[in-house]
């Protein structure tokens, strides 16, 4: 099952997450890279315009999923498995404390 994800940075859609059967990708938008105010989401993942590919979900995103007691109340509210990290990158990121947001990319958009 591959599931994707919006990446926003300060509200601007600047890329896009996938987790496919080979593992996960990232990469920036075209339009998002052409801005003269890009920045990156992150200092391990650049500007570039090739794909950022790796066998497990990238730490950065990792990173942005809640633990200890928020992690408890998410994994009992939406009932996704904390072995699930993508999932709980999905339920769990749409409004995180930095710059960073994740919302699903429905199948209409994909």
């Amino acid at each position: 099952m591959n599931r994707k994800a919006n990446i926003y940075q300060d509200k601007t859609l600047c890329g896009f997450l996938e987790e496919t059967e080979e593992g996960y990708l990232f990469y920036y938008q075209e339009s998002y890279l052409q801005r003269e105010d890009a920045k990156p989401v992150s200092k391990t993942l650049p500007l570039q315009q090739e794909p950022y590919r790796s066998k497990v979900l990238f730490p950065f995103f990792d990173g942005l999923i809640p633990e200890g007691w928020l992690l408890n109340i998410a994994e009992k509210h939406w009932k996704v498995d904390r072995r699930d990290r993508m999932g709980l990158l999905l339920t769990t990121c749409r409004d995180t404390i930095g710059a960073v947001s994740v919302e699903p990319l429905n199948e209409q958009e994909a």
